[in-house]
């Protein structure tokens, strides 16, 4: 890149605007906000496979359930409800509401921090600072997402065995 050279003699990049602003700086700003978002979005996505996951295991158990249970209790039907048990605990952790997401800046400390300070921030100054800021919570939020994806992966596999454990109790095995 072509460096200029400023009035007292040192250098500037040639992509620092007469403000001292720099949009290489504000792309990045731009870019840790998008990432932001698409996170954002991954949480309301989980919530979203968490209410199919309720209708699945409604419709499964609803369905095979009244059959198998249609010639009483054994041991396969009570595994079943035992993992229904564990299916509707593991959906009440995933759709919890967590307070402990950041996805946006609170105004008031904003404006303290960067607007009624004694001293002026640039707008490169203040992109600089939030992006890093958004970086720092954004690995806050995956520690969270992570449980609640890991959850939501055990919910599925015990659907799963939900549904072979009713059928199980249908055709009978091991009564």
């Amino acid at each position: 890149m072509a460096e200029n050279p400023s009035e007292g003699g040192q250098m500037q990049g040639a992509a620092r605007d007469d403000s001292g602003d720099d949009p290489r700086v504000a792309f990045i700003f731009q870019e840790a906000i998008r990432g932001l978002t698409q996170q954002q979005a991954l949480v309301e996505n989980m919530n979203t496979r968490a209410g199919s996951l309720i209708f699945a295991t409604a419709f499964a158990s609803s369905l095979l359930g009244g059959r198998a249970l249609a010639d009483g209790l054994g041991p396969w039907d009570w595994l079943a409800v035992a993992l229904l048990f564990c299916i509707g605990a593991l959906v009440v952790f995933l759709l919890w509401p967590y307070h402990k997401y950041t996805f946006r800046f609170d105004p008031e400390e904003l404006l303290s921090q960067y607007v009624d300070g004694d001293r002026a921030t640039t707008m490169s100054a203040m992109h600089r600072a939030l992006a890093l800021r958004i970086k720092a919570d954004m690995a806050d939020n995956w520690r969270i997402i992570q449980r609640l994806r890991v959850a939501l992966q055990i919910a599925l596999i015990f659907l799963l065995m939900n549904i072979l454990a009713w059928l199980f109790a249908i055709v009978q095995i091991g009564r």
